[in-house]
């Protein structure tokens, strides 16, 4: 798919069938958010795939935002390795992360798959049901499946404000 089409035609669903993403769906979603690029090719993006029921369920005790989607896609990040920014008050763990996300997203979207970027949750309740180390800080969980009958993008989603509002040239 043209990537102008991908972009535009995303969005986050928030209503899935059971249809389970086919495994080389997957690996291209996976591989997309491998060849993100990160500070310092750093690459201290850790991602956690669920798609047991079991672990669905836990999925489902920390957020009501999975929406019935059969795969979840953790984004977290080492923040032992990470880019220390000049002034040493932000570093790259964060923002990689979300690079990451966002080329996986937009692969799924590639991938004739349906997502949504969840941020409704408690980071630190996610570390804990997934039992990761200390040094793991979890960013956002990204649902991956498609859509039910009769989803669709949300009534405001073709909103945006003219580029005239939120670019400004120096």
């Amino acid at each position: 798919m043209e990537f102008k089409t991908v972009v535009k035609n995303r969005y986050s669903c928030k209503k899935y069938s059971d249809r389970q993403v086919e495994p080389e769906k997957l690996c291209a979603v996976l591989e997309a958010g491998r060849l993100a690029p990160t500070a310092k090719n750093l690459q201290e993006q850790r991602i956690y795939v669920i798609q047991s029921p079991e672990m669905l369920a836990k999925v489902d005790e920390i957020t009501p935002c999975r929406y019935n989607a059969p795969t979840v896609i953790v984004v977290a990040f080492d923040k032992n390795n990470v880019f220390t920014y000049p002034g040493g008050k932000r570093n790259s763990g964060a923002e990689d992360a979300a690079i990451v996300a966002t080329h996986m997203m937009l692969a799924a979207a590639d991938e004739q798959l349906d997502s949504c970027w969840l941020n409704f949750f408690d980071p630190d309740k996610a570390a804990e049901i997934l039992d990761l180390p200390d040094n793991e800080e979890v960013l956002m969980l990204l649902d991956i499946g498609y859509a039910a009958d009769h989803a669709g993008p949300l009534p405001n989603h073709s909103s945006r404000k003219p580029v005239s509002e939120t670019v400004k040239y120096l």
